[in-house]
């Protein structure tokens, strides 16, 4: 069994020009990339398994990340099935200097953990052991039926 908090996994990507569209903001194709990885690895953190994206649920783009900032990304396994894992993922634009940040992007991704010969397979049960997962996994679950 592997609990939830062991799941939580934090990354930075720098916007840079390159990563930007027309607007010198992120290009939403670029956040959507950096989200997948950042939630196939808490994926694989949970299941001890290779993990491939199934589903994205909608992705809402609240507000734009700007060349120079960073986007801040918070990804944490909140439930399972058989074979799925199911994957609350926030972004956040960062300023490093002044250390502010603002929710930006927001979704949930199910992976699939997959064998050697890339077929499902079995994931063990999520448990939720302290109070700060507790309330993670309420907020995921809440967040998810919106």
């Amino acid at each position: 069994m592997t609990d939830l908090m062991e799941t939580l996994v934090e990354n930075r990507e720098m916007v840079q020009p390159n990563h930007a569209n027309m607007l010198d903001s992120a290009h939403g194709g670029n956040v959507m990339k950096w989200m997948d990885e950042v939630g196939a690895m808490s994926a694989m953190r949970f299941s001890g398994e290779t993990c491939v994206t199934a589903r994205v649920n909608q992705m809402n783009f609240e507000r734009p990340i700007s060349v120079g900032d960073t986007a801040y990304i918070t990804a944490y396994v909140y439930d399972s099935g058989e074979s799925s894992v199911r994957v609350r993922l926030v972004t956040e634009r960062e300023d490093l200097r002044t250390r502010e940040r603002e929710k930006t992007t927001e979704s949930y991704f199910v992976y699939v953990a997959i064998d050697e010969n890339n077929k499902p397979t079995s994931v063990p049960e999520l448990t939720v052991s302290t109070d700060e997962g507790k309330r993670l996994r309420k907020t995921a679950l809440d967040g998810e039926r919106d």
